[in-house]
């Protein structure tokens, strides 16, 4: 996007299932599982880079023995901070006393992450404060290993206030209201109580209580722990978990909103928020890494065994399509082929914008996350350029001659490079017309390929959501190139409504399509509607989530898809560019015939996976009408 939007976040999960010697024979290591953890963050930065986690535990030491390892860091480059900092350590020993690396028993009883069991989180920091206590992992700690609890995730709920008066309801005094919290003592809660329905157990029994520790742990029920804590959330979630003595899960909505996917064999158990990470750290086919299914957790037992078991009712599949469109690394043999699609699919559109007039229009794309869905689009003007090339030659009959051929050939696709972002902006000026002077000169255009007052121009974009980059930096650089038009294309839908599962778009002030269907009632004198729409937010505002309707999609009822594009362009259109401007979006029909298999359209169509979503959205237009500049969330 040309307007980077945030998104939270990334997960990672290694689980040995052999002894550490094995590693040290086999891969002349003994740090095998924290290096592929390693390997495993580094290829998903793009989820987060505010800010990083990492924590490891240690099987079957002593009493005594410090068995929980855990680093977060929120340093300009996090994942390499934290990383040197245990590398440092390492290197150390290599340099002192070599032979220490091949001694296992040793390393594991004095070097932090010579475990068996490793998690990793990256985060993008888009809501709340972005110090050190704020990054997962998050630890409950416990002198009984059965009770402490070790918890990341990439999640967001959209009912905190009714989790904390859960947690409240439930004896606890929580501290913060956070969603992480708030989780974290709701797993915390149904862990204990377990770990107490195993000891009354086992106590029965006759075991003594070493014993029966040892017991709870070879028995607890991760399955029915999950159960009870997320009987009331809701929201989109992957969350990975680990206990103290060993046990592991990864655990996903119920509408499969977040994505989660896990490799198994003899040697690993490994799970990450998106495939090709685990592809590439573990040198394996697509087709062996799978897919948590959504409602379902991934549990990985103390002594190795693994099962997806369901923990919450599936609902209806509702997978995010943005990380299809931008989010997720589009190395993913799948996405790769569905953003191909979204270029193919934008094409007639922008024909018929240009009015088939290839040879005067220059096509190109920003940001690069747009060049896979641009590649799609220039087979498919490809495609078109020979079929009319086939149509000139065969209207010529038996007229052809060679230089008529030679003027037929000489149609070709003008794809260039057009504009290369030069800088991220980091400015202490505060002066609006000296800082939007700087915005403005972001990017770097490349002159002489546009023919003046006669190309027009096509710019590709993966989405267009605020406009604000359009107006005060990309349309007036286009336009230094003098073309005749400016068009610019999105290969998403117009985004209408806010999200409240982990992407940073919670306001729907800040939406360019929002203000200018806003702009458009007034124009038509239809402000009634607002009033209306307001009125009916108001009413359902105490309701129980349940019972909620999305009564904002009414605001986008009296215009076409068309009008409010039209309405776009006139607002990211300055009164200084000449060229004229026209906005392009992706329509609905085409998302879901391009990624077929991800059906979360929200926030192009207002239609929420589950009933939190309908509060928010309502709570957000409230918010806009009076004036509260916050999240509805």
């Amino acid at each position: 996007m040309s307007e980077q939007i945030k998104h939270e976040c990334g997960v990672a999960m290694v689980r040995l299932l052999k002894p550490l010697e094995f590693y040290l024979a086999k891969y002349g290591s003994a740090f095998y599982g924290l290096q592929k953890l390693h390997l495993l963050m580094q290829k998903q930065h793009n989820r987060g880079q505010d800010g990083a986690g990492i924590a490891g535990i240690k099987f079957d030491l002593p009493p005594g023995s410090r068995y929980i390892s855990r680093i977060r860091s929120n340093a300009a480059t996090p994942i390499k901070d934290i990383f040197s900092q245990v590398y440092d350590g390492l290197q150390g020993i290599q340099e002192r006393t070599p032979d220490r690396l091949r001694d296992v028993q040793w390393l594991k009883q004095h070097v932090d992450f010579t475990g068996e069991l490793f998690m990793g989180h990256l985060r993008y920091g888009t809501f709340g404060q972005n110090s050190v206590l704020n990054l997962h992992p998050f630890v409950r700690a416990n002198n009984w290993m059965t009770r402490t609890l070790i918890l990341a995730g990439n999640f967001n709920m959209t009912n905190v206030d009714e989790l904390f008066n859960k947690l409240v309801e439930l004896g606890q005094y929580p501290v913060e209201t956070s969603d992480t919290v708030t989780v974290l003592e709701k797993i915390g809660h149904f862990l204990d109580m377990e770990n107490e329905r195993l000891y009354q157990q086992f106590k029965t029994k006759g075991l003594t209580k070493q014993e029966i520790s040892m017991e709870i742990g070879k028995h607890m029920d991760v399955e029915r722990i999950l159960e009870e804590s997320s009987e009331h959330w809701d929201g989109g979630y992957v969350i990975t978990g680990m206990m103290g003595h060993g046990d592991a899960f990864v655990f996903r909505d119920p509408a499969g909103i977040r994505p989660a996917y896990y490799y198994a064999d003899d040697e690993v158990v490994v799970a990450a928020s998106e495939r090709p990470p685990i592809q590439t750290a573990f040198d394996v086919e697509s087709s062996l890494v799978r897919e948590v299914k959504p409602g379902h957790a991934l549990i990985v037992k103390k002594n190795g065994s693994f099962e997806e078991k369901v923990c919450r009712p599936p609902i209806a599949r509702r997978s995010c399509s943005f990380e299809r469109i931008y989010f997720s690394r589009g190395t993913d043999a799948e996405i790769y082929k569905e953003r191909k699609e979204l270029g193919k699919l934008l094409t007639p559109l922008v024909l018929c914008e240009i009015d088939y007039n290839l040879e005067d229009t220059v096509f190109s794309y920003i940001p690069n996350t747009a060049s896979v869905a641009f590649r799609g689009m220039v087979q498919e003007l490809n495609n078109y350029c020979l079929q009319v090339k086939k149509n000139r030659i065969l209207a010529c009959g038996d007229s052809l001659t060679e230089e008529k051929l030679d003027e037929i050939f000489s149609i070709r696709l003008r794809v260039e490079d057009i504009a290369v972002k030069d800088m991220k902006l980091r400015t202490f000026i505060t002066q609006d017309n000296q800082r939007d002077d700087l915005v403005a000169h972001i990017y770097d255009v490349t002159y002489g390929v546009v023919k003046k007052d006669v190309d027009s121009l096509v710019v590709l974009d993966d989405s267009i959501v605020r406009g604000t980059t359009l107006r005060n930096s990309i349309i007036r650089i286009l336009d230094h190139l003098n073309p005749k038009n400016i068009v610019i294309a999105s290969s998403a839908p117009q985004i209408r409504y806010p999200d409240c599962y982990g992407i940073d778009m919670a306001k729907l002030s800040d939406f360019i399509a929002f203000r200018a269907t806003i702009a458009l009632l007034k124009e038509t004198r239809q402000e009634h509607i607002i009033n209306e729409v307001y009125r009916l937010c108001k009413a359902q505002e105490n309701l129980p989530k349940e019972e909620v309707v999305n009564h904002v999609k009414a605001i986008y009822k009296p215009f076409t898809a068309e009008q409010i594009s039209e309405r776009i362009a006139r607002m990211v259109t300055s009164r200084d560019v000449n060229a004229k401007v026209s906005i392009i979006y992706q329509s609905i029909e085409n998302l879901h015939k391009a990624i077929p298999g991800h059906t979360g359209d929200w926030y192009f169509t207002g239609d929420y996976p589950t009933p939190g979503g309908n509060k928010v959205v309502n709570k957000s237009f409230i918010n806009y009408i009076e004036g509260r500049n916050e999240r509805a969330y």
